[in-house]
């Protein structure tokens, strides 16, 4: 009877033992299977990615008064209808939001079709006019290809960008919705029939984007994306961008060769 109740106080002792170590045993198992996505990871981000993490705009006093937190947490900029309005990449438009002002300038298009790339704000739109004039006059003959561009069509040209080359490289060469200045209704972009009226780093070499570099400034605009500055701009280089920010600050800027961010914070 004693050796009957050893055996089977043992045979539980045996049971409970070797259950507590199966179960160890599937942790350890379970934790050596896991996948990366289920570990938490401090993965160091580099400097400017604004696709790992959205960087935090500048403590610029001036900047800073020209922002706010929407909806959802995104930094959008509270005064879009000012003609020194900065948007970038840490800067975001309103969705909604649509300049009140914009016609179409008098110039030279590679199109005929009314379509809203045509406009531009007002006061843009007749510097751009006197800006080709000027160029007319030195025998230089511009095309304006593209101004305006709604938050929707923004969006849509972003997307298909993605589609076909991967959102890292569409975010180097063209805006998500809301952080492109052609919805500000400042900016155009402008071509010549040297480069069969597209939007190619080579029109720095033509005659005509050579004449924008010297006058450009003149009339009010600057080259926003400049060569060299991409880690600031977050942009490639794009010689054919031109921003219209008046005749007193594209001065400035051209002379000492800066950007608009570096404006804003060195000079503001």
């Amino acid at each position: 009877m004693k050796r009957r109740l050893v055996i089977i106080i043992l045979s539980i002792f045996l049971v409970i033992y070797f259950t507590n170590l199966y179960a160890k045993g599937q942790t350890v198992i379970a934790d050596w299977l896991s996948t990366p996505e289920e570990q938490t990871v401090n993965v160091p981000v580099e400097k400017g990615d604004s696709d790992l993490v959205e960087d935090k705009p500048e403590q610029i006093p001036y900047l800073e008064s020209t922002l706010e937190v929407a909806v959802g947490g995104k930094v959008v900029v509270n005064n879009p209808g000012d003609l020194l309005v900065l948007v970038n990449k840490k800067r975001n438009l309103p969705s909604d939001y649509v300049p009140e002002d914009l016609v179409i300038p008098n110039v030279l298009f590679p199109f005929k079709e009314k379509l809203e790339k045509k406009y531009l704000r007002k006061e843009a739109a007749l510097a751009l006019e006197q800006l080709f004039q000027r160029a007319s006059q030195d025998n230089v003959k511009l095309y304006a290809l593209s101004g305006y561009r709604s938050y929707k069509r923004q969006e849509e040209i972003f997307n298909y960008k993605a589609q076909q080359r991967g959102e890292e490289v569409a975010n180097k060469t063209s805006a998500r919705p809301g952080q492109s200045e052609h919805q500000t209704g400042l900016a155009m972009d402008v071509t010549s029939s040297g480069v069969n009226y597209k939007l190619v780093e080579s029109f720095r070499e033509t005659i005509e984007g050579q004449w924008l570099v010297g006058h450009a400034a003149d009339f009010g605009f600057v080259i926003r994306y400049p060569q060299g500055k991409e880690e600031i701009t977050g942009y490639s280089y794009e010689p054919w961008h031109l921003r219209y920010v008046g005749k007193e600050i594209a001065g400035k800027v051209n002379t000492l060769g800066i950007t608009l961010e570096e404006y804003f914070r060195d000079y503001m």
